[in-house]
This record gives structure tokens, C-alpha cells and sequence, in this order.
């Protein structure tokens, strides 16, 4: 089964791709999809939606799994993050992909074995599961974990943890 897990962000969405296999986890393909600051919402929305839907045609993943919404001290930044994951589960909902969501604990918890773990525990989590994958960034890092916890959670890895 291949897992698209993304990680929602206007300014950058990361995306990873895995596979499992039984117990096995394998890397398939990460990356990044900027947006520029200077393009109007709607653009940055569109060129969001373009970006996955290439990554969706490229890979043709069995399910998409995406980190649920987090408030943010900043209500602004809230709303920015919330119309970038409505561009991205539009663009899943047309591509006909399940869409299973997880609370960023729920990922941490899944992946490294507790929901208060840093950036640098998952990234080194990551490491262990997908030896030799070459993590295009932070937020591609942050959606292979979404992934990865996406199996662990469905049951596919390790007894459903």
C-alpha cells in the first residue's frame, strides 16, 4: 500500500510518500511545495493544489493521510493554515483518495513513542525507519512522519501499535 502523508502550511506543504509491506516501511519519494509570499491567497492556494496534484499523478498513492489542524497563538496564521489544508483536501477529494487526518501528538506518539517528542526525535525516528532516504526538508521530514504514523495507526506496521 502506498501512504501519501502531507503536512499543511500555506508557506510550504510537505509531502512524503512510503510503502508498506507487511511490517515494512519503504521510502518512496518526499518533497517540499513552496509558495511565494508576494502571490495573492488564491494563487498560493492554486499553486498548492497544482503541486499535490502532480504528486498525486506521479505516485498514485492508495490513501493520503494529513496532520490535523493546530491553533495557533495567532489567529491569522490559524486561518492561512486552514485554507491551505482546504486546498489540500479539495485536491485529495477530486483525486477520489481516502483521507484519514491525525493530531500532531498522535504522529509524534506513533513514530517516536511519545506525543510531547521534538522535531529532532521524529527526524531521527525517521532515520531509523527509512535508512537512506533523502529527506528534502523539515516539512517533508513532518509528512513522512504523518505517513509512517497514518500505518502504525491503521494497523498495516507493527500490530497497529
Amino acid at each position: 500500500m502506498l501512504i501519501l502523508g502531507l503536512d499543511p502550511s500555506l508557506s510550504c506543504t510537505g509531502w512524503g510518500v512510503i510503502r508498506t509491506e507487511g511490517s515494512r516501511l519503504i521510502h518512496i519519494a518526499n518533497g517540499q511545495i513552496p509558495t511565494d509570499s508576494k502571490a495573492s491567497l488564491p494563487e498560493r492556494l492554486l499553486f498548492l493544489q497544482h503541486g499535490l496534484s502532480e504528486v498525486i499523478h506521479d505516485y498514485s498513492p492508495s490513501r493520503a493521510a494529513v496532520e490535523e489542524i493546530f491553533v495557533n497563538k495567532n489567529p491569522q496564521s490559524t486561518i492561512k493554515l486552514a485554507q491551505a489544508r482546504g486546498a489540500i483536501l479539495a485536491t485529495c477529494g477530486r483525486a477520489r483518495l481516502e483521507v484519514r487526518e491525525h493530531a500532531a501528538r498522535a504522529v509524534k506518539k506513533a513514530v517516536v513513542g511519545t506525543g510531547a517528542a521534538e522535531k529532532e526525535q521524529v527526524q531521527a525516528m525517521l532515520r531509523v525507519l527509512l535508512p537512506g532516504a533523502d529527506v528534502a526538508g523539515a516539512d517533508a521530514a513532518d509528512a513522512l512522519a504523518v505517513a509512517i504514523a497514518d500505518a502504525h495507526l491503521a494497523g498495516s506496521v507493527m500490530g497497529g501499535r
